[in-house]
């Protein structure tokens, strides 16, 4: 279980094959801020861009862990076959503060990026997400974004998906990978965990 707040800036800095074809995954070796691994176990979970993957081995003192990534999660993420920055969220404790919004670290689709552009001191970031997640994004309700707990200034149906609006202050674009989003770029996509539960309640297939 995560918050959707980011914890650190990490990258991808070696991608390597677990098998001879793309039915196979990968391993990924990540680098971490120092001493960001200080409170880290073997098996632990780190979300990755917004996905939760398992630490499969760490090196607390050069700042290094890697993760085993099936060609299954390759296929329904994006941002984690290549070397690149990745935002950085350990597992939620029963004693933090919950400071974004439950997030399960399940990515549940990919969006584009169809708009990015600076307006007065923030920025405002559109993102086209696909029909099936169009019913759980409402205004001021919950999305995450790459990992980033944000939240949904405007939504619009379209006829073969959605779009919706959020505004990034500079905090955000400081500690986070989206200052580096620009249009056309694929982003995982996460809908809130409350939403998901009414729309069930309601007869909706989820």
């Amino acid at each position: 279980m995560f918050t959707g707040i980011i914890t650190g800036l990490g990258r991808i800095t070696r991608v390597d094959a677990l098998g001879p074809d793309a039915s196979h995954g990968k391993r990924l070796v990540i680098e971490t801020p120092a001493g960001y691994l200080d409170d880290v176990q073997l098996g632990d979970s780190i979300a990755l861009n917004g996905a939760c993957m398992t630490a499969t081995s760490f090196d607390a003192a050069a700042g290094r862990f890697t993760v085993d990534i099936s060609a299954e999660s390759l296929d329904k993420t994006a941002g984690l076959d290549t070397p690149g920055p990745v935002n950085l969220e350990k597992a939620l404790r029963a004693h933090d503060r919950l400071g974004g919004h439950i997030v399960s670290g399940h990515v549940d689709g990919l969006g584009r990026v169809a708009h990015f552009a600076r307006v007065g001191e923030s920025w405002e970031l559109r993102i086209a997400a696909p029909a099936s997640l169009g019913r759980y994004l409402a205004y001021k309700g919950s999305i995450t974004v790459n990992g980033v707990s944000l939240t949904v200034n405007r939504v619009t149906d379209l006829a073969d998906g959605c779009e919706f609006s959020i505004n990034l202050i500079p905090h955000t674009l400081s500690n986070t990978t989206l200052g580096t989003l620009k249009a056309g770029d694929r982003v995982n996509l996460e809908i809130d965990l409350i939403a998901r539960y009414v729309a069930r309640m309601l007869g909706q297939p989820a």
